[in-house]
C-alpha cells in the first residue's frame, strides 16, 4: 500500500473532542454509572446500523424543516418499536430537544470510537470497491500487525467509486491504494507533462 500523505485527525483524543465526542462521552458515562455499559455499547451499534439501512429514518434526522417535536416523537417511536433500552431512548431524546439528530449517526461512531479507545483498540476503517473476502481480511489483518498495530479493530465500507483497491485509515494516517487514486494521479502527471 502507498501512503498519500494526507491525514485526519481521528486518533484517540477524537472521541472526546467535539460535538459528538461530548455526546458520546456523556453517554459513556452513564451507561458506565448505571452499569449498563455493554447493553447501551451494543445497542448504539444496533441503532448506527439502524440509521444505515433505514432511508426513512434518515430522512426524519436529516430534515430540518420538520418540527422538533414530531422529529423526536418519530425518532423515539422507531426505538420503541425495535425495543431499545431507556437509556439510549432517554439519551435520544436529549439530543432531539437539543435539536442535534442530523448529527445522531455520527455521535453513535463516537461512542464506538471512545469504547474501543478505552479498550486499548485501534480502529481502521477500510473502504473497499468490492466487500472484502475472508482472505483479504485475514492478510489486511497480517499486514496491519506487520505495521504495529496488533490490537485492531476493522471497520469495513464499500464504495463503487474507487473502482478498485482500497483506503485504510488509521487514527491519522490514511493509505491510500485505491485505483480511483492512481488513475487520478496518473490524469495530473500526463497534464503536467504535456
Amino acid at each position: 500500500m502507498v501512503a498519500s500523505g494526507v491525514t485526519t485527525a481521528q486518533s484517540v483524543a477524537f472521541a472526546s473532542n467535539g460535538l459528538e465526542g461530548r455526546y458520546a462521552t456523556a453517554l459513556y458515562e452513564l451507561a458506565a454509572e448505571q452499569q449498563q455499559l455493554d447493553a447501551v455499547l451494543d445497542e448504539c451499534a444496533a441503532l448506527a446500523r439502524l440509521i444505515d439501512e433505514s432511508a426513512p429514518l434518515r430522512t426524519v434526522l436529516d430534515d430540518r424543516r420538520l418540527d422538533i417535536r414530531v422529529s423526536r416523537k418519530a425518532v423515539l417511536a422507531v426505538l420503541d418499536a425495535q425495543g431499545f433500552c431507556q437509556t439510549l431512548k432517554n439519551f435520544v431524546g436529549v439530543v432531539a430537544d437539543n435539536r442535534r439528530l442530523p448529527k445522531l449517526r455520527q455521535i453513535m461512531a463516537a461512542v464506538d470510537a471512545l469504547a474501543s479507545a478505552r479498550r486499548g483498540e485501534v480502529v481502521a476503517d477500510v473502504t473497499s470497491a468490492q466487500p472484502l473476502t475472508t482472505t483479504q481480511r485475514a492478510q489486511l489483518q497480517v499486514r496491519l500487525a506487520e505495521a504495529g498495530y496488533s490490537r485492531i479493530t476493522i471497520r469495513e465500507r464499500v464504495d463503487s467509486s474507487l473502482l478498485g483497491g482500497l483506503v485504510v485509515r488509521v487514527g491519522a494516517k490514511l493509505y491510500d491504494a485505491s485505483l480511483q487514486t492512481r488513475l487520478f494521479r496518473l490524469h495530473y502527471a500526463m497534464k503536467g507533462a504535456a
